[in-house]
């Protein structure tokens, strides 16, 4: 006998769909609005900035006013931005065990799929 696998109707198919999409749009962005992620920069503060302060030579000077900031004051918190690499220990370890975990449970839900094909391909074991 060769695996079958199960039928699933056109409805059951869309509604699959637009379950994975709300989970994958939900994967994507709940991150950002609980504010665990995104970009997070934190602007040193210069007490009257000027070019050399910041580091900018006379070519860099004429591209931030291409840009539109005239003045060093203008661009001082895009220059001196700077990105947070701060992470938690506990936030790791929560995701390693959720990925790990989805993982054997996927294996653990599929065990009789397997067994049948494996049985199919390989024969039964069991005799």
């Amino acid at each position: 006998m060769a695996y079958q696998p199960p039928k699933q109707g056109i409805a059951g198919q869309i509604i699959d769909v637009f379950v994975l999409l709300v989970l994958t749009v939900g994967a994507l962005y709940l991150p950002l609005y609980l504010g665990l992620a995104g970009a997070a920069k934190t602007p040193a503060t210069i007490e009257n900035p000027t070019w050399e302060a910041l580091g900018q030579n006379a070519a860099e000077q004429q591209q931030w006013a291409a840009l539109g900031y005239a003045d060093p004051a203008s661009a001082n918190e895009i220059i001196t931005a700077r990105f947070d690499y701060t992470f938690s220990w506990t936030a790791l370890i929560v995701m390693i065990v959720a990925v790990v975990g989805y993982f054997v449970l996927v294996v653990r839900l599929s065990q009789k799929e397997y067994r049948e094909v494996i049985a199919e391909r390989f024969g039964d074991s069991k005799s």
